[in-house]
């Protein structure tokens, strides 16, 4: 099930949860040890970040050996983003590139 946009939004409150999202976005699958060493910030501290995101459906982990690692839950946060796009920016498209996922652009009609 989707995650509420408002929930969505409260999960982005945080710009370490904001980082942790575009990294995860930029580069995919990553491990909570290439994470932390991004951000400068403890091991602790990352973690509760991504069990925030991950309480909200937007991260999921996979488990190798000792190494966790996270990515995206693309479908609920491009559901988030559809809608909060609707709502105040309407003339917000996504224009899929090849090579790229998407491609930010304001229509002109």
């Amino acid at each position: 099930m989707p995650i509420d946009p408002v929930d969505f939004c409260k999960a982005l409150a945080d710009e370490t949860r904001q980082g942790i999202l575009k990294m995860l976005l930029e580069r995919g699958e990553v491990s909570v040890g290439e994470i932390v060493s991004a951000f400068r910030m403890s091991q602790p501290t990352i973690s509760h970040h991504l069990n925030v995101l991950k309480g909200y459906d937007l991260v999921r982990n996979r488990r190798e050996g000792k190494q966790v690692f996270y990515s995206i839950v693309r479908e609920n946060v491009d559901h988030c983003c559809g809608i909060i796009c609707a709502k105040f920016a309407p003339g917000f498209q996504l224009i899929p590139i090849e090579g790229i996922t998407a491609k930010r652009a304001f229509s002109k009609s």
